[in-house]
């Protein structure tokens, strides 16, 4: 069965949406099969992707509505070697149709429950705010990666999406965890991100992913020729800082699957 992993922060321009595409790539190129789901109205996922927001036939709000199921909305990523399922503003219509639903909160995990045995990861963009979407995603996943930079603010907004994660596993999805936090548009010469750094080793010890993603001009080009950064530049610091860590995540995945963490012999 899959493991799926909601990749949020409530904070914009933190590299989520970045990571969620390279990932999934990275996870694709070690021969695993990952689908994508993009939750966020701007659709910028799916784009960078190379999925066409402006000409979809069906996307994340048919499933959210129940219109249609998952297999019947997604598409190939145009180079990454994964599937996706793809949003464009017509999600924000779903959040307005579900105010009033049965388990609206719980309809994304309904949903991908049926199709969850047909890859090794789900990942899912969630969108920058805490809203009805970001609560689909999170009663949807296993665990919560969590992109941020290492900047003072961003450690305010770090205590409020605990939080937010806190009442969801409390409430509605008792086995949702934190999977890692991951330092992204990193720079070590910058004195602020090393302490900011130093304080998440310190309160979250091993959930800190060892990996960091750096600031790389090659990241931020490839969302505009709709290809992951790997297959723009396969060897730039931010393709290569994707590879390691997906290679850091399936490792961790190995451990938490091993006979010793199962209580086996």
């Amino acid at each position: 069965m899959a493991r799926i992993i909601a990749i949020a922060n409530q904070k914009g321009g933190v590299g989520k949406t970045t990571t969620c595409v390279n990932l999934a790539a990275s996870l694709a190129a070690m021969r695993k099969r990952v689908l994508l789901v993009d939750l966020d109205p701007q659709g910028n996922a799916s784009m960078g992707s190379g999925v066409d927001k402006y000409s979809l036939e069906r996307s994340v709000y048919d499933v959210l509505i129940e219109a249609c199921g998952v297999a019947d909305a997604v598409q190939e990523a145009g180079a990454g070697g994964f599937m996706v399922l793809p949003a464009n503003g017509d999600v924000t219509a779903a959040e307005v149709e579900l105010i009033h639903a049965d388990g609206r909160e719980r309809r994304l995990r309904a949903a991908l429950g049926q199709v969850q045995s047909s890859y090794d990861y789900i990942l899912i963009d969630c969108p920058p705010s805490l809203n009805l979407l970001t609560l689909n995603g999170l009663v949807a996943a296993d665990g919560v990666i969590i992109a941020m930079q290492c900047e003072y603010f961003a450690l305010e907004g770090l205590s409020a999406l605990l939080d937010t994660i806190e009442q969801v596993r409390s409430s509605v999805n008792v086995g949702l965890e934190v999977e890692g936090i991951l330092r992204t548009m990193y720079d070590p010469r910058n004195s602020l991100t090393n302490a900011v750094s130093s304080q998440l080793h310190e309160h979250f010890g091993e959930r800190v992913y060892r990996t960091v993603i750096p600031r790389n001009v090659r990241l931020a080009e490839a969302p505009s020729h709709g290809v992951p950064a790997m297959h723009y530049d396969k060897y730039s610091r931010g393709s290569r800082a994707y590879m390691a860590l997906a290679g850091e995540m399936i490792r961790r995945k190995e451990r938490l699957l091993s006979p010793e963490n199962r209580g086996g012999a």
